[in-house]
């Protein structure tokens, strides 16, 4: 799905504001029509936000169930002349929209965009007064959706009647609501529905660029013009085509350098950024444009004071410089595919991305996870369909140049394997031009790992000192070394530790350093790092996490995960120093 680039063709309307809102633990909503009536007694709710944090009683936070939203939406006459809708960029976690009391989409998945064609609801519709649009936000999860969980039901005599708690297992507040952007997108009747565009860097020193377009209509003509700043320096046409810059600009880690790909479909006109660059895995070397690439950087999450996992720019554009400063490279969109507007920006500052599917929690410690009960054929066309949807939105992107199809699932069970080996293979057919990855946790070893032959990069989760032997940083070394070493020997990949760290409360100090301290980070970092400059089939070290970030309550957590070397606001921890010293005096 195209992201809504205004043009000469195209107008982009932003719905975001304040929308009425009401929770509906009870689905009275249903009962009462509020689709047709409008929401009685409604709170007022940002959107984009998440909900969790902006009402009134403790206990809302933990809301299970509907969620209502409502807004009024002025609509022009000349709507009739073109091909508009109405786009949602992320509603956690299943959607329903009216326009006027009609049922116009339903929607499951918290994380990827999806529409509503306003054209087929013309008659429907008002120009002289407002329409009545309003969504209703389902946060329950379920084992056939991802991520996965389950409304537990419990009652007397432990629990009241009626008592349910919503399950998960996943380490994360579960945000919900209408966390980005909501958009009114017009453009003429024949119109470009689809782009795809594959860039490579040829032997030759020149660069090529492939591009798919899809248009409204199969006999729609398509020209196709490559712009650099306002010069156009190569042009094509037909729905597929291919382009040749002899002397490009590379989009290189660092140098975000982008050209403009300019596509004329009919009267229609869209224009996506794009950067010449290749990526290929070879041996045990990671290599963007021919040069071998080491990742530096983190684990993040989409979580901010407020907002909740909502778009909030000014923390998004606050952690792009955070990511500058401390001299990282790249980080994991760590576990769900993050706002278009971030690898927008990543993609303009250079920084690497290995963009992940919101595969977490496939990992039950109760039990086995790939059973009938739990992970099954409706969760794998799921997850089928989230990496099609994943890859058509995010392909464009030079930022993104892994995929990573889920984060520490049960690699050890035997269904994994299958179940996997159909991901991975439909995640190559998706996109050809990028290697694939699963991230596996801690319990995922060389002796018992049945997935990390299938992928490119062996990516893994490590805590020895932390979870594992808690504070015995003198075990690191050994423990560390011999188990990379063994998954290196067996699978013959090089790997990235994409997560290693330790929780630490900012200004809590320790001499000699003990855990929780910010002196034990630092010297944990450093302890890692050791064994990390002594194999060269390590490519990659991304730190867990970026900063701190909100979880469900548990007697392990306390104000939720500390790992950050910045805290939730920001604000750098020692080990952000230490990193920096370290990646800024390593260039």
């Amino acid at each position: 799905m195209l992201y809504p680039r205004p043009s000469a063709s195209r107008r982009v309307t932003d719905l975001s504001g304040i929308w009425a809102f009401r929770l509906d633990p009870d689905e009275q909503g249903f009962k009462d029509t509020w689709f047709k009536t409008g929401i009685p007694k409604p709170d007022p709710m940002p959107v984009p936000a998440s909900y969790n944090d902006l009402l009134r009683d403790a206990g809302d936070r933990e809301h299970i169930g509907w969620a209502w939203y409502e807004k009024e939406l002025w609509l022009g006459s000349e709507l009739r002349a073109c091909h508009s809708e109405i786009r949602f960029d992320a509603v956690a976690h299943r959607a329903k929209v009216w326009i006027n009391g009609l049922l116009v989409a339903e929607h499951t998945g918290g994380f990827l965009p999806f529409s509503v064609n306003l054209t087929p609801l013309l008659e429907t519709l008002h120009h002289d007064q407002p329409n009545r649009l309003v969504v209703a936000v389902d946060n329950r999860l379920s084992w056939d959706q991802l991520p996965p969980g389950e409304v537990v039901e419990l009652g007397p005599p432990t629990h009241p009647e009626g008592y349910k708690r919503q399950d998960y297992h996943f380490d994360f507040f579960h945000f919900a609501g209408i966390q980005r952007p909501v958009r009114l997108v017009s453009m003429p009747v024949s119109h470009l529905r689809g782009l795809r565009v594959e860039t490579d860097l040829l032997g030759d020193g020149s660069a090529s660029v492939k591009w798919y377009a899809r248009p409204s209509e199969a006999n729609a003509s398509i020209t196709v013009d490559l712009i650099d700043g306002d010069q156009i320096i190569a042009s094509g046409s037909g729905a597929t085509g291919q382009l040749t810059v002899k002397h490009p600009r590379v989009w290189r880690p660092g140098d975000g350098q982008l050209y403009t790909l300019q596509v004329k479909c009919d009267s229609d006109i869209y224009r996506q950024p794009i950067g010449l660059r290749s990526v290929r895995v070879e041996g045990d070397r990671f290599l963007i444009n021919g040069e071998p690439f080491y990742f530096r950087g983190f684990g993040k999450h989409e979580d901010a004071l407020f907002a909740g996992r909502g778009l909030d720019l000014p923390t998004m554009v606050k952690d792009m410089h955070l990511l500058n400063w401390v001299g990282a490279n790249s980080f994991r969109t760590s576990h769900y595919p993050y706002a278009e507007e971030v690898l927008d920006l990543a993609d303009r500052e250079g920084i690497v991305v290995i963009s992940e599917s919101p595969a977490v929690g496939l990992w039950d410690h109760s039990g086995d996870c790939f059973i009938e009960q739990r992970v099954n054929q409706a969760t794998l066309k799921t997850h089928r369909e989230v990496m099609t949807e994943l890859i058509e939105r995010d392909a464009n992107h030079p930022c993104v140049v892994m995929w990573s199809v889920a984060n520490e699932p049960a690699t050890w069970e035997a269904a994994a394997r299958p179940y996997f080996q159909d991901v991975i293979e439909h995640t190559r057919c998706c996109d050809t031009t990028r290697p694939v990855t699963v991230v596996t946790c801690p319990h995922s070893t060389a002796d018992n790992c049945l997935v990390s032959d299938l992928i490119d990069v062996v990516c893994v989760n490590r805590y020895q000192g932390w979870y594992f032997d808690p504070g015995r940083l003198e075990v690191v070394e050994m423990q560390l070394t011999a188990d990379l070493k063994a998954m290196h020997a067996k699978f013959g990949k090089p790997i990235i530790i994409t997560e290693y760290g330790a929780d630490t409360i900012a200004g809590l100090h320790q001499e000699p350093p003990m855990m929780f301290s910010e002196e034990f980070q630092v010297a944990f970092l450093n302890a890692y790092h050791k064994v990390y400059d002594q194999l060269p089939f390590v490519i990659g070290e991304h730190v867990w996490n970026f900063a701190d970030f909100a979880t469900k309550q548990g007697i392990s957590r306390v104000d939720g995960n500390k790992k950050g070397v910045f805290t939730r606001d920001r604000r750098p921890k020692m080990a952000a120093h230490a990193l920096r010293s370290r990646w800024i005096e390593s260039e």
